[in-house]
């Protein structure tokens, strides 16, 4: 019986001897990066005003579905490979193999919930304030927790350990049919979607900047001018959205309003005997797109963190494969909670800011201390 037990939490095999010190390495950088980043990005959201937007707390809610992963459950993998044993029992591993799956669907959610809501922020500003107001922004991330618990719930009694892996997970038979559509639809029906809003968001602002681009060229000013701003001329604004851009509404982005403005400021022109060129808030527009490309840009990391382990799984249903190729696929896997800081500081001048902040403000007390 004994022997039984250890058999169901060992994942020994030669062919991975000396490949686990290569995982455990690996495992403790995932970790350590993970760790320091990530809790850099909430104390940067927490101390500074900049970046407490509506938009950040998506951003949050993602930094602690990897905080989950990455501080909480990676220790816990890095000694499964060390010991290519899973040491802390049966009910742990099944608390693990949820959690796990869990932080993952949280990922999914919140990287569409992203995609969707810039999306809204470019069509329909009207209902993206009453969709992202404060309130519905925290009970939308409460939801993400709530479905993804609720997703992996009944999966509880079949989290077992997966000896190919070495790491807690559902049983690949006795979960389905139902894992089956779980995975489809967080994995195959939930990053599509995601892919399909950022092609919508491309397509909108690369139309409205060719709009916008015409009608500028469309204004011929002559010895006076009248500077209308197109913030004063259009109804709403684009807020509280971008990392520290949060007044600004995207020029490049709402060429229906520019167009829609355009008979308001030839009415005004003709009026006042005068031509009329029109202002563009400063960096708004290069602003929105950059932010959205760092969206973009974890959304790519975190699907090509996926790929390899997705196929691997789909393609080799009878685990013929090689057990070392199933782990560095799900090694893979583990850079998708360390690397979004990273994102952050290389694409954001905000968060890049903020972090430098809380880093002098923690060395100084140190060294008060």
């Amino acid at each position: 019986m004994n022997d039984s037990t250890d058999s169901n939490f060992s994942c020994y095999n030669p062919s991975i001897v000396e490949y686990r010190y290569f995982g455990v390495t690996w495992g403790i950088i995932v970790s350590v990066v993970g760790t320091v980043g990530n809790v850099l990005t909430v104390l940067a959201y927490l101390l500074d005003k900049k970046l407490q937007t509506r938009f950040n707390l998506l951003i949050v809610n993602l930094t602690l579905a990897d905080l989950l992963y990455c501080t909480f459950l990676q220790p816990f993998s890095i000694d499964a490979y060390l010991h290519l044993y899973w040491r802390s029992g049966a009910t742990f591993c099944r608390v693990f193999g949820m959690l796990l799956f869990v932080s993952n669907s949280v990922s999914i959610l919140n990287l569409c919930l992203i995609a969707v809501s810039r999306y809204i922020l470019i069509t329909n500003n009207k209902l993206f304030d009453r969709i992202f107001s404060r309130l519905g922004t925290a009970l939308i991330l409460l939801a993400t927790w709530v479905v993804g618990f609720a997703s992996f719930a009944p999966l509880w009694p079949v989290f077992v350990l997966v000896p190919k892996v070495c790491t807690c997970s559902f049983h690949r038979i006795k979960g389905r049919p139902y894992t089956t559509i779980l995975m489809a639809f967080y994995f195959v029906i939930g990053l599509s979607c995601i892919g399909v809003f950022y092609f919508l968001i491309h397509r909108k602002v690369k139309s409205a900047a060719k709009a916008l681009d015409q009608y500028k060229l469309s204004i011929k000013p002559k010895t006076k001018e009248q500077v209308v701003d197109i913030n004063s001329t259009t109804p709403g604004s684009y807020h509280d959205m971008d990392s520290g851009v949060d007044t600004a509404a995207s020029s490049e982005i709402i060429s229906e309003q520019v167009l829609s403005s355009k008979s308001n400021i030839s009415s005004q022109s003709t009026d006042h005997g005068r031509s009329v060129t029109l202002s563009q808030p400063k960096d708004t527009g290069s602003d929105f797109k950059k932010v959205t490309r760092m969206c973009f840009v974890v959304f790519i990391f975190f699907v090509v963190s996926y790929i390899p382990f997705l196929l691997l799984n789909i393609f080799d249903a009878k685990s013929r494969a090689p057990q070392m190729l199933h782990m560095m696929a799900a090694n893979l896997t583990w850079l998708n909670s360390c690397i979004n800081p990273i994102l952050y500081a290389a694409m954001n001048r905000q968060f890049r800011d903020a972090y430098r902040r809380v880093l002098t403000l923690t060395m100084s007390k140190i060294t008060r201390s």
